[in-house]
């Protein structure tokens, strides 16, 4: 990416407190702010430049980071938030040129992540139940990642089943994920792993035991993740006030290669997997509470 500003780019325009707005060059339009600006004497500037609006404030541009943008994103649904895509992402090992289907797209936060791990090379398949949250997810892929002929949009309820078959990774942000399960089976290859994102305890709870009710899926790993900003200034150094805690847990699953007709019970699978690696033989497995 170039450095110079250009048309329809998405820029940030921070103050000298840090309060950051975003905004897109729109050739002919002005931006407004605590002051105006006419886009025109914009696009062209190198990120990073520092711009006086008519109110003498100061701002400097940049274009957003993803972690930027998301918590800007223009929205109807709660988006999930960066300190929760990049632990989906690794946990869900997605890689340049997987197939991935994603079910529950939202604000579309989370499609535009998928879309710049899997690269041109891989495909992105989004399945949406209502219309508003489709239509904004399409306008947000459009304005803040581009068109894209990797990603295909589908506003269907995927509980009635997904079209794909033998996609490497799952993603289900969805309220019940556990009636799912039956149609992601049968999209995901043998070894292909489902990530879930669920909102409350109570979501958790269940998604997990559908998951340990279900012989085609191992591994299941639960988990949140919490970030606390610090603030830093001279002798100050102390955490910020508030902080992004709990917004959601990610549940994590492998798809089994279980041959018809004979289910693996979910405990004798995990007891398998136990007995084959011993905690010796494991530099890595650091769990004093297994037996």
């Amino acid at each position: 990416m170039e450095a110079r500003l250009k048309e329809n780019d998405a820029v940030l325009f921070i103050d000298r407190k840090g309060r950051r707005y975003l905004k897109i060059l729109r050739r002919g339009a002005r931006i407004s702010i605590r002051g105006d600006i006419n886009a025109d004497a914009i696009i062209g500037l190198d990120e990073g430049s520092r711009v006086k609006l008519s109110s003498s404030e100061t701002f400097i541009l940049l274009r957003p980071t993803y972690a930027d943008l998301i918590p800007l994103l223009p929205r109807r649904a709660q988006v999930i938030y960066p300190k929760d895509t990049g632990p989906l992402l690794v946990w869900g090992d997605v890689f340049p040129g997987a197939v991935v289907v994603e079910g529950g797209v939202g604000a579309g936060a989370l499609t535009i992540a998928l879309l710049r791990s899997v690269g041109p090379t891989g495909r992105v398949v989004s399945y949406e139940v209502r219309e508003d949250f489709a239509a904004a997810a399409r306008r947000n892929v459009a304005a803040f990642f581009g068109e894209t002929s990797t990603w295909t949009l589908k506003l269907r309820d995927l509980y009635a089943g997904f079209d794909e078959t033998g996609v490497d990774r799952l993603f289900l942000d969805l309220p019940e994920p556990g009636r799912a399960l039956d149609v992601v089976a049968r999209a995901l290859r043998p070894g292909g792993v489902l990530v879930c994102y669920v909102p409350t305890a109570m979501q958790l709870r269940d998604t997990v035991e559908a998951l340990q009710a279900e012989p085609g899926f191992a591994a299941i790993e639960s988990f949140e993740t919490l970030l606390r900003n610090w603030h830093v200034k001279g002798m100050s150094v102390r955490p910020v006030h508030r902080m992004v805690a709990h917004s959601g847990f990610i549940v994590v699953a492998r798809r089994l290669a279980t041959p018809a007709g004979v289910p693996a019970a979910p405990d004798e699978t995990a007891r398998g997997a136990a007995d084959a690696i011993s905690v010796d033989d494991d530099p890595l497995d650091l769990d004093d509470d297994e037996p």
